[in-house]
C-alpha cells in the first residue's frame, strides 16, 4: 500500500461509464474556468480536502484528479493512509483530459500544477502509456 494507483484519463473515463465517482480536488476558481462535464463528478477542493474527505464514499471506486495530477496524488494516498482501498490517481488531470477532446465546459487557462504543487511536472508531457 505504498504507492498509489494511477490511471491514464483514458481509463477514467472508462471507469466513470462503469460506476466510478471522479472526485475533483482543483479549487473553486480553476473549476469555474474549466470543468469535467460529466453528470455526478464530486467537487472538495485540496484546501478542504482533509476536512471533507468522509463525503467519499468507501464502497464504490472513486477517482481523484486535479489540474496536472500532482494534487490528486497527494489527496490519493491521504485516503489510503485513511482506509480507502478503491481510490485511484488520475494521472496528467484535466489537462490532458482536455488534449484528449474528453467532455469538458469552460476553456483551461491553467496548464500546469496548483498552489500545492511542485514544478517538476508542471507541464503537460506527451509520454505515458494509453494517455
Amino acid at each position: 500500500m505504498n504507492s498509489a494507483v494511477e490511471v491514464c484519463p483514458t481509463t477514467a473515463l472508462k471507469m466513470i461509464g462503469e460506476g466510478a465517482l471522479l472526485i475533483d480536488v482543483r479549487e473553486r476558481d480553476e473549476v469555474a474556468e474549466a470543468s469535467f462535464d460529466l453528470p455526478g463528478v464530486m467537487l472538495i477542493p485540496y484546501s478542504e480536502f482533509d476536512e471533507r474527505f468522509r463525503e467519499i464514499p468507501t464502497d464504490r471506486e472513486v477517482i481523484i484528479a486535479c489540474n496536472v495530477g500532482e494534487r490528486s496524488l497527494m489527496a490519493t494516498r491521504f485516503l489510503m493512509h485513511n482506509g480507502y482501498r478503491n481510490a485511484v490517481n488520475m494521472q496528467f488531470g484535466i489537462v490532458r483530459w482536455a488534449e484528449k477532446g474528453f467532455p469538458m465546459t469552460g476553456e483551461l487557462k491553467r496548464k500546469t500544477g496548483g498552489c500545492c504543487c511542485g514544478n517538476q511536472s508542471g507541464s503537460s508531457s506527451s509520454s505515458g502509456s494509453c494517455c
